[in-house]
């Protein structure tokens, strides 16, 4: 926004106004000025922060600089995907490029162009940038005061805290495959740390600390104060969160309105009140080092106390707070009301009465003058005209408020004063004169005035100026003063957002029955010692972070890892989950924050990366396999003993032969390196591979056999699994028919007859599937061998089972039964004593006697999926289900129920029980309708 003044002195008659630009704002640097004398809360944007990158032979360095708060920041010995992750989560003004980036091995100004870089480049050209030599802070900070138009002597506060042993940022990869930045499709872990209600600041806060996790002494500090909320039993304050930035800058130039004012010192009362609160002073007290991190300002306890009462006590001085009723606008019978609020309520109560008594007896004074006036002049007028007797659209007269204009006039409609020349009240009418604005200009035909109603008018104005004048003046003056204890201010408001954000995570955490975990300090490991209790993570009864223990249906895992896991499974399996779920786990673990898990062990990691699916880049001409190779290299790059690397299904974009040889290289170096972490594949070639690993142990996805079909259990086990339910897979995703047979016969034809001549499989184990079960002890049995062919223990992969009328309706009766005796118990449906199905086959449709009728329908879809429904109008739900493309030969079952309460009912049972019958479901969503019926699924 640019900013126009007008240039101030004496201007010639009929000569355009001149005008010059004194500046311009942007969300970088808000426009502030006036704010001071608004009466509501001001809507003030984040600031927006210069950034700077470089790169040493450490790696690369983010400086970032905000100018409204004056202060600055360096982190370096980033990773590329680090410094793109930060770009991607920071709304910034301005970028600049330090020219060390362009010296490559290369020597190309296109750094990127060539191996490392390139992720970084392809996200910084397509924005606009600037490129800059010399000191990358200095000289960056040069470039800010040159870009905001400030001195040189302008002095920024360097807000760095010493990283220590702190973990590394997440990668770009890591952040959107769980969440912490929004992505489409990815269950997001922001939105389950908090309530729906915890929003804004607290919430920034939660995603800056899990982007950037604290130190091992910081996480231990929140998640000992998350501890000590979780047990409070007093009540706490609302934790007013008021951003830092509008604070220091509402300050620095002295705009802070009453409002602002009120809400700072409601700021430094809250934490004056958790002083005085022993359950709530323990949590102040941990948080002063997650504050220190945030803000840069190291303050201890007292000084915070001490500084606290102080700015409290200083504007307890100056500001009228609420409930203090020492002015009150100035009301009387004759003057409209809204002149008296709209002139006084923009300074009246915001400044003691004590500090203003002489403008405010002015005001008071000049506001009688102004009744008396307006009495004495305008009431005999209306009285008169109120008095005549005239017929229809006589004249009208009344004392009114011209709101445009700030003045309390005469206004009379069809109103001519020579008319009522000789007529009672004569004198009075003749004092009328047509009202003027400020430039001499007749306001309109029915406003009237005297003259010595615009001397008293001249005088309230003159006096109610000077009076919110003063007002700003002493609201400016504090401002100035509480630029000395800025700090503490910044301090306090920032403690709060944490505070709040923490006690909205505890109070979400326990409603999930999420747990605290137990931080392991990974410090001072020796390399000769692999399976050192410092690097074992524990974690029992995880869950996926998406789900919700308290509403159940979602299946546990138990992970002990004390090595790096190779693992297997089918298709949708639930690798990616667990690996997921592990990445969220460790990382709220390593923040201090609570996990979803029964109990968790878990090391302190220097660095948590998650590497899922990749897709090509265009812009960067990369397949695929290339983006995947990129990735996998920064992750070898900056992987160490206590690491943990989470890979899902390696090297799946190129030749199998050769992508089954590179993941097993990769693997042996992950071993070789000693981290902890999960390499998920499809790729079972690497079984075969002579690899030099060491501590490298086999998980694979367990399966189990239902009604003869081998389907997945989303448990972890020992071992491994090569069956991949890929048809299975296919099948329930719609692929035709047709084609999932043509596959089946090309599988036994080629890959079939190689697995059952392999030598290196058992005798009866050609071609056949472990399913690991993890008993209760903790021993791992095998069940029975489902060997391709067998009809009585397996699936054939050759004649594929199709769902019939007659099991579905068996399954319906067994589903259904115990609801109709429940209801028979309660005398609830006495005609409903059993269910009673009927078939409507191809090229059929339903008597009439279902219109009307409510029934529940299952829907037998060509590719042997299930759609279950209910309806009054059997008919018409039928046509709309065939009017669907590929639906036009679906069958149906049907039964017939006394009502739609109870039809509803059935229908969200059956959704949630078919599947455990071993029927595929197209609509299993419809099944969490929480009204009705139970949910008993596998997630």
């Amino acid at each position: 926004m640019c900013i126009v003044e007008e240039v101030q002195g004496p201007a010639q008659a009929r000569s355009r106004k001149r005008r010059f630009i004194s500046g311009h704002a942007h969300p970088g640097n808000p426009y502030v000025y006036g704010l001071v004398g608004v009466d509501h809360d001001l809507d003030f944007p984040e600031p927006m922060p210069v950034v700077g990158i470089s790169h040493t032979a450490r790696g690369y360095c983010i400086n970032m600089v905000l100018e409204t708060m004056k202060t600055y920041s360096s982190e370096d010995c980033l990773t590329e995907e680090a410094v793109v992750t930060k770009l991607r989560t920071c709304h910034y003004h301005h970028l600049f490029l330090h020219t060390s980036l362009r010296r490559n091995s290369c020597g190309t100004s296109s750094w990127g162009e060539f191996g490392e870089g390139g992720l970084l480049w392809g996200e910084c050209r397509s924005r606009h940038f600037e490129w800059f030599d010399g000191n990358p802070i200095s000289d960056l900070l040069v470039k800010v005061k040159e870009l905001y138009g400030l001195d040189h002597d302008v002095m920024f506060r360097n807000v760095t805290v010493s990283s220590g042993n702190r973990a590394q940022p997440l990668t770009l990869g890591t952040s959107t495959q769980i969440g912490v930045i929004p992505t489409d499709g990815i269950p997001s872990l922001l939105k389950v740390l908090l309530p729906p209600h915890c929003t804004g600041l607290p919430i920034l806060y939660v995603r800056d600390l899990l982007l950037n996790p604290p130190s091992y002494e910081i996480a231990s500090k929140i998640q000992a104060t998350c501890k000590l909320m979780s047990s409070a039993t007093c009540s706490i304050p609302e934790f007013t969160c008021v951003s830092s930035a509008k604070i220091v800058k509402l300050l620095e130039w002295k705009e802070a309105n009453h409002i602002e004012l009120c809400r700072i010192k409601n700021v430094l009362d809250e934490i004056l009140h958790m002083y005085r609160t022993s359950e709530l002073q323990e949590i102040l007290e941990h948080l002063i080092g997650p504050t220190w991190v945030a803000t840069g300002l190291e303050i201890d306890f007292k000084t915070l106390v001490a500084g606290c009462e102080v700015a409290s006590g200083k504007i307890d001085e100056i500001i009228s707070l609420d409930g203090e009723e020492d002015q009150t606008v100035s009301s009387f019978a004759v003057i409209p009301d809204e002149f008296f609020e709209d002139m006084e309520s923009v300074w009246k109560g915001r400044i003691k009465a004590i500090h203003i008594n002489d403008v405010l007896t002015s005001v008071d004074e000049a506001a009688k003058a102004l009744h008396l006036a307006v009495t004495e002049d305008f009431t005999p007028v209306v009285s008169r005209i109120k008095a005549s007797i005239s017929p229809l659209k006589a004249p009208k007269g009344e004392i009114s408020y011209c709101r445009e204009q700030e003045a309390v006039w005469f206004k009379g409609k069809r109103f001519i004063p020579n008319i009522w020349t000789g007529s009672p009240g004569e004198e009075h009418i003749k004092q009328l004169k047509h009202a003027l604005d400020s430039k001499g200009r007749k306001v309109g035909e029915e406003w009237f005035t005297t003259v010595k109603v615009d001397d008293a008018l001249s005088r309230y104005h003159e006096a109610n100026a000077k009076a919110k004048t003063r007002v700003l003046e002493l609201l400016r003056g504090l401002a100035a003063e509480l630029q000395s204890h800025i700090n503490i201010i910044v301090f306090s408001s920032t403690l709060l957002v944490i505070t709040k954000a923490l006690y909205a995570h505890v109070s979400e955490g326990r409603r999930r029955k999420w747990v605290f975990p137990t931080i392991v300090e990974s410090q001072g490991l020796e390399d000769g010692k692999p399976l050192d209790k410092n690097r074992e993570m524990k974690i029992v009864g995880l869950l996926p972070y998406w789900f919700n223990i308290a509403e159940g249906g979602a299946v546990h895992n138990t992970v002990d890892m004390q090595s790096l896991f190779l693992l297997t499974g089918p298709n949708g399996g639930g690798k990616s989950s667990l690996l997921r779920s592990i990445c969220a786990a460790a990382l709220l673990g390593i923040c201090g924050l609570m996990v979803p898990a029964e109990s968790a062990l878990i090391p302190y990691f220097d660095s948590i990366m998650l590497h899922m699916k990749s897709y090509d880049s265009p812009a960067d001409h990369k397949s695929s396999f290339q983006v995947e190779m990129s990735e996998l290299r920064s992750i070898i790059a900056g992987t160490t003993k206590r690491s943990l690397v989470l890979v899902d299904e390696i090297c799946r974009g190129t030749e199998t032969a050769k992508g089954t040889c590179i993941a097993g290289s990769i693997i042996e170096t992950l071993d070789s390196i000693g981290c902890l972490g999960i390499v998920s594949t499809h790729l079972h070639g690497i079984f075969t591979l002579p690899l030099n690993i060491k501590n490298t142990v086999h998980k694979a996805m367990g399966t189990t056999c239902i009604d003869g079909q081998i389907k997945p259990t989303w448990k972890l086990t020992d071992g491994i699994c090569k069956e991949s339910l890929a048809f299975e897979t296919a099948k329930r995703e719609g692929i035709p028919e047709i084609v999932i047979k043509r596959a089946e016969d090309l599988y036994l034809s080629v890959y079939a007859k190689k697995l059952l001549s392999a030598e290196n499989f058992v005798k009866q184990e050609e071609f056949s599937t472990y399913i690991h079960v993890n008993n209760l002890n903790g021993t791992h049995l095998h069940s029975k061998k489902f060997v391709l062919g067998t009809s009585n223990e397996g699936i054939s992969l050759a004649n594929s089972v199709e769902v019939s009328h007659t099991q579905v309706e068996s399954a319906i009766t067994v589903i259904c039964q115990d609801f109709v005796t429940e209801l028979q118990r309660k005398n609830m449906a006495s005609e409903f004593t059993k269910i009673r199905c009927f078939r409507i086959g191809t090229r059929e449709w339903p008597p009439p006697m279902t219109i009307g009728s409510s029934s529940v329908y299952v829907m037998l879809r060509p590719d042997q999926k299930l759609y279950v429904g209910e309806t009054d109008n059997l008919e018409n739900r039928i046509r709309a289900h065939r009017s669907k493309e590929g639906m036009q030969d679906a069958s149906f079952v049907y039964f017939l129920v006394p009502g739609k309460s109870m039809a509803c009912q059935i229908e969200t049972l059956l959704i949630n029980q078919l599947p455990n019958q071993g029927f595929v479901l197209s609509n299993i969503a419809d099944g969490k309708h929480r009204n009705f019926g139970t949910s008993n699924l596998y997630v």
